[in-house]
């Protein structure tokens, strides 16, 4: 003889498998992913896409298909009057493209105390933080290169989460400028203290196609300051060359020497090419960062 369950409880028993199911899923999130939602939910974004009609739907440029462009992109009409193929761009899309770099390399895995953040764990942070308020915002986001190209949506978030998560073996990682899109935006996250050419070449590459960006320089308050004092040991991070000194409190001074002008020269080159650049420090409040970043970005759009 069958029976029949009371009223409510299959609903009862749907609700509590999907609440179990939600939980497992959310417990697999990367806590970078965690923690960037959390941050980007202490901002107000408003409507930060550019959703207009009319100029914004006008076309642009056709441009030679690129790492990272998805066949979709070509147009057949065009690429069929020679051996190139080409994407027809429309000014919207420019308008809502960002490129993110997120310097990796050993350099940025330096806490100056256990209780600090690692740089790179705070530059992960913003970057991740400030894609989920574009995203939000309808803009297409992805990581320069061509390793992630922009696109929008929730499953764009896990990518860019998931690309983030991958530490770089060298000390000092270049910045990569390859494929971004002709007047798009970039945000560019390292300490900037490794060799200045390869930024002075990315950003040359970045003003040449109209691209408007940030720096974001994050750095530890142990190397604003250096307050090391007496017998110091200096290591690397990946456990290479190391220095002692007897007398560190002698290099405070030619350190903050080669820091300043270091914050100079990326001062100059930005201006040159129309970039803006802030700084941060691991030990301050990575909402204030996002919130400067967030108005950065907004006022730098194409």
């Amino acid at each position: 003889m069958s029976q029949t369950a009371a009223p409510g409880t299959a609903a009862t028993g749907t609700a509590a498998k999907l609440r179990q199911e939600g939980e497992s899923a959310a417990s697999a999130l990367p806590p970078l992913l965690v923690q960037a939602q959390q941050l980007a939910g202490s901002v107000l974004s408003g409507e930060h896409g550019r959703r207009r009609a009319g100029t914004g739907d006008d076309f642009w440029q056709y441009r030679p298909l690129q790492q990272g462009d998805s066949r979709r992109m070509v147009d057949h009409r065009r690429s069929a009057r020679g051996d190139v193929q080409f994407v027809r761009e429309r000014e919207l899309q420019i308008a809502q493209t960002v490129h993110l770099w997120v310097d990796q390399g050993a350099s940025m895995r330096f806490a100056s105390t256990p209780e600090l953040e690692k740089k790179v764990d705070r530059a992960r942070l913003i970057g991740l933080a400030l894609s989920i308020l574009m995203l939000r915002g309808g803009e297409r986001v992805g990581l320069t290169g061509g390793s992630l190209p922009p696109r929008r949506g929730n499953l764009q978030v896990l990518r860019l989460a998931a690309a983030l998560s991958e530490d770089q073996t060298q000390d000092y990682a270049p910045p990569e400028d390859r494929a971004m899109a002709p007047h798009a935006r970039a945000l560019f996250i390292s300490d900037f203290l490794g060799p200045f050419e390869p930024l002075e070449r990315a950003l040359s590459k970045a003003a040449d196609r109209g691209v408007r960006g940030v720096l974001l320089q994050v750095l530890d308050p142990a190397e604003e300051h250096f307050p090391f004092d007496g017998r110091t040991r200096f290591e690397s991070v990946t456990g290479g060359p190391s220095h002692e000194n007897l007398k560190a409190a002698a290099l405070r001074a030619p350190h903050l020497e080669r820091l300043a002008e270091r914050r100079d020269a990326l001062e100059r080159l930005c201006r040159a090419a129309g970039w803006r650049i802030g700084q941060h420090h691991s030990n301050d409040s990575a909402l204030s960062a996002l919130m400067w970043l967030y108005h950065a970005m907004d006022r730098g759009r194409a």
